[in-house]
C-alpha cells in the first residue's frame, strides 16, 4: 500500500548531476518525469550542493522526487535509464562525473533482488546526498530492512558535505 493511501505504488528517486549545467539538468530530468504518462509527481525537494564521492570532479547538485507510477519496478528502472540517456548519460567510470544520475531508491516497501534492480537501493542508508533530500520528503518511512525511519538514517551520517541551494 502506498504512503498516500491508494494503491498505486509510490516511488522515490534520487537526482544528481555535476557537468554542464547540473540544476539545469536536473530540473529537466524532473520536468520530463513529472509529465511521463504512467507516473504522477508527488514531492520534490530542495536542490543541495554535495561534494562528489569517488574520483576528483566537481561538486554535485542532488536532491529527490516521489512519484506514484503505474509502472512496475523494472519498468521504472528503464525508464530512467532511458531519461538518463536524454540528457547525455555515459556509463564510463564508476562513481566517476556524470550529466545525470537518476537511482531508485525505493518501491513502496518492496524488498527486491536482482542482478538488475536492488530495492531499497543498497547504500542509500550510507549517503547524505540521499538522505538530507529524501528526509524532506519521507522522513517517516521505515525501511523494511533495518526498521530504521529515513530520518533516523539521515541523523546517523555525516552531512557536513551537503549544503542547501539558493531558491
Amino acid at each position: 500500500m502506498s504512503e498516500t493511501g491508494n494503491s498505486t505504488p509510490l516511488a522515490a528517486i534520487a537526482l544528481g548531476s555535476n557537468l554542464g549545467n547540473p540544476l539545469a539538468t536536473v530540473k529537466g530530468a524532473v520536468e520530463v518525469l513529472g509529465h511521463e504518462a504512467t507516473t504522477m509527481l508527488v514531492g520534490q525537494s530542495h536542490w543541495y550542493k554535495t561534494i562528489a564521492v569517488g574520483p576528483a570532479q566537481p561538486d554535485y547538485v542532488n536532491g529527490c522526487i516521489v512519484i506514484e507510477t503505474r509502472r512496475s519496478p523494472q519498468d521504472l528502472l528503464h525508464l530512467l535509464v532511458t531519461v538518463e540517456r536524454e540528457f547525455g548519460r555515459q556509463r564510463a567510470e564508476r562513481w566517476g562525473p556524470r550529466t545525470l544520475d537518476l537511482d531508485l531508491l525505493l518501491y513502496d516497501s518492496l524488498v527486491l533482488e536482482t542482478p538488475e534492480l536492488i530495492l531499497p537501493h543498497p547504500r542509500m542508508v550510507e549517503r547524505a546526498f540521499v538522505l538530507v533530500p529524501l528526509a524532506e520528503l519521507l522522513p517517516n518511512w521505515i525501511h523494511p530492512a533495518t526498521g530504521l525511519t529515513v530520518r533516523q538514517h539521515r541523523d546517523r551520517v555525516d552531512c557536513t558535505g551537503v549544503a542547501l541551494l539558493p531558491n
